[in-house]
């Protein structure tokens, strides 16, 4: 299993968007905001982190999820950005390695003042056989992504 119904170990959803790149791009990039326009409501904050500048970055998150136990911590490192194109970032245990999934930002200018935003959740990369077992990819639904950039929209 750990596939969509389609058959897949990744997701992605679509919105255009009525702001600039750069607008977007500069609330993608400051974890201090993630909690605003996150669709699973399991962002609660960040760690005292810095604006994503570059691949290799790191960010710590506080989130939620009861199927986590409740509070916990992640690590989220920064596997890919083009300023103003594109943002992505791989979760772990603070201190610990990814665990294989990814998410990415890609903005794809339309005209000066209009983006098209994709995001992407790709767990194709777990290798986790416990993980795997637990049958929970896709953990966030496709829902919830457009929900995520439904309010990423309303915040620029």
């Amino acid at each position: 299993m750990n596939e969509t119904a389609h058959g897949e170990k990744k997701q992605t959803v679509t919105r255009t968007i009525e702001a600039p790149a750069k607008d977007i791009f500069q609330i993608l990039t400051l974890p201090a905001r993630h909690q605003e326009f996150d669709g699973s409501d399991m962002v609660r904050a960040d760690e005292k982190s810095q604006r994503i500048q570059q691949v290799g970055d790191t960010f710590v998150m506080n989130m939620h999820a009861e199927s986590q136990g409740g509070d916990y911590q992640r690590e989220n490192h920064v596997v890919a950005y083009d300023e103003n194109k594109l943002v992505g970032w791989k979760p772990g245990p603070v201190g610990g390695e990814p665990g294989g999934w990814q998410w990415v930002y890609q903005l794809e200018p339309v005209d000066q003042d209009t983006t098209e935003v994709s995001l992407t959740y790709d767990w194709s990369q777990v290798t986790d056989q416990e993980l795997l077992a637990k049958n929970i990819f896709p953990a966030i639904s496709s829902d919830q992504m457009d929900q995520s950039l439904a309010r990423l929209q309303s915040l620029v």
